[in-house]
């Protein structure tokens, strides 16, 4: 037989031909529909990946936690840096600091902690099992724990007399357990500098430690009324009209708080600056 078939890629390139010279509407069409299909097809196939994983993640629990870091420390108040400055002769220099705290212990309300959340044995962690998705127990922390700092006898937290309450609080981790059975406890010193200008910290509640029965947290999705447990710092002594750097530190077994290239890991670093 002399007569040969043409190639498959002869008669695209005939088509081709065919349909820019008469159709070249029609070949740009096809070129089109041809990427719509293909883009189509990838994000479906995307797509379906995508679902795939998240089928094998839980919801209430992260699955990979085994390089979660301790927790890092945060205070309040919080409104412009780590700087608490204020005049105490201006009220108007420490009502923001005063206001923030009050909205802050909302929460910590004694009738409202009373309402949601149950009364839990101290000393001990507040272990609750069952399923995942089962809504979890929270234990009261009352703003009245936090005595001198509480904003209940004095409104103004101190600030109006120059003796300022700061609250520092732990970093939530789901199903971490701080102090592997052992409290974690709170110390302030000055961060550089002299040592004199921070005389005395009085620390609430009892001797500034965060109590084991607040823990684990079982995240937001479960442990919905969960507040967490607070150390207040009552600076009762510190040098006025000058800035005062101070290291406030986490102390207990597995708590790292000397990692020098972070200043919220298992540590706070602010400063003071109280004027008269």
């Amino acid at each position: 037989n002399s007569l040969r078939q043409p190639k498959p890629s002869v008669w695209v390139e005939v088509l081709a031909t065919v349909l820019t010279t008469t159709c070249p509407l029609c070949f740009a069409g096809l070129i089109l529909l041809f990427y719509l299909i293909l883009y189509m097809f990838l994000a479906g196939m995307f797509s379906f990946c995508i679902y795939g994983l998240l089928l094998t993640l839980s919801p209430y629990t992260p699955t990979y936690r085994d390089r979660v870091s301790p927790p890092g420390v945060m205070i309040r108040p919080y409104l412009h840096g780590f700087t608490i400055a204020f005049n105490v002769s201006e009220p108007s220099t420490w009502t923001p600091y005063v206001n923030s705290m009050h909205h802050f212990l909302q929460a910590y309300d004694d009738n409202i902690q009373e309402e949601k959340n149950i009364e839990c044995p101290a000393g001990q962690y507040f272990v609750q099992d069952g399923a995942e998705s089962k809504e979890k127990k929270a234990c009261q922390f009352k703003r009245s724990q936090l005595q001198n700092c509480s904003g209940i006898e004095d409104p103004t937290f101190g600030y109006s007399t120059g003796q300022p309450c700061i609250l520092l609080k732990m970093n939530r981790i789901i199903g971490y357990r701080p102090g592997y059975g052992t409290p974690v406890s709170v110390n302030c010193a000055i961060q550089k500098g002299n040592e004199s200008a921070l005389k005395s910290v009085d620390f609430y509640p009892g001797n500034g430690t965060f109590d084991l029965m607040y823990y684990p947290y079982y995240g937001k999705l479960t442990h919905v009324n969960y507040t967490s447990p607070l150390v207040a710092l009552h600076f009762t002594d510190v040098k006025k009209n000058d800035f005062v750097p101070i290291q406030c530190r986490l102390n207990g077994e597995g708590i790292v708080n000397n990692v020098t290239n972070d200043r919220f890991l298992g540590r706070i670093i602010f400063t003071l600056s109280i004027g008269m």
